[in-house]
């Protein structure tokens, strides 16, 4: 697809960069996170401040050139559709295999190279972060993969995705089905602005003592 154009910024992007609104048949603003709503569509850079800015400044009435109506919670309607769109493709990486659960399986996919990116509950406890965080960072020293790490969803949201109970740690493991619940991870920490854990694995762990630990 071409690139489209934010209407807050003016700037051009590619398509998955952006999210695309319609105007329902109640004249009503309509995310298309699908891109395949009939219709004229405007484009809105994908993040959380941008979505409130557009609605604020009347900007989808401008695109659009009619009266529309913008829904109050715009942006949290867009942040709770990504939101399930990354548990059910969550839920699709569990039937595929492609996720292991709990801290210890989860340190074991990252040390051996088979996680693309690393889940935590919101109440995950620093500690238990911390072990595995320090995997993140001793496997790219031995020359692995930056295996990025999430917080967006609770204990109670991971462990209904994931058909388990105290889901505090999860892997996403290589593979279709672990890939395509990551690009859905990334559109929603994006939205949300990102997170610290998010940073690299470098970033993760600073501790001096902790890097001569995983070099040992």
């Amino acid at each position: 697809m071409n690139d489209r154009t934010c209407i807050v910024t003016r700037n051009t992007a590619a398509p998955d960069d952006l999210i695309r609104f319609v105007v329902g048949p109640d004249s009503a603003v309509v995310p298309d996170l699908k891109r395949n709503l009939p219709g004229r569509g405007c484009w809105v850079t994908a993040n959380r401040t941008h979505i409130e800015k557009a609605a604020e400044k009347r900007l989808f009435a401008r695109a659009f050139k009619a009266d529309v109506t913008v829904p109050a919670d715009l942006a949290g309607m867009v942040d709770r559709l990504l939101a399930k769109s990354a548990l059910g493709a969550l839920g699709l990486a569990r039937k595929a295999g492609a996720v292991s659960l709990g801290a210890a399986k989860t340190e074991a996919a990252v040390r051996g190279g088979k996680a693309v990116a690393v889940l935590h509950a919101q109440e995950a406890a620093e500690d238990g972060c911390r072990k595995i965080s320090q995997a993140r960072r001793a496997t790219v020293h031995l020359g692995g993969p930056d295996i990025p790490a999430y917080k967006l969803f609770s204990e109670a949201e991971l462990g209904l995705a994931l058909g388990g109970t105290n889901v505090i740690h999860a892997a996403l493991l290589a593979g279709d089905a672990g890939k395509a619940a990551l690009k859905r991870m990334v559109a929603l920490d994006r939205y949300r602005g990102g997170s610290p854990d998010t940073r690299s694995a470098f970033a993760a762990v600073a501790e001096v003592d902790v890097a001569a630990e995983d070099m040992e």
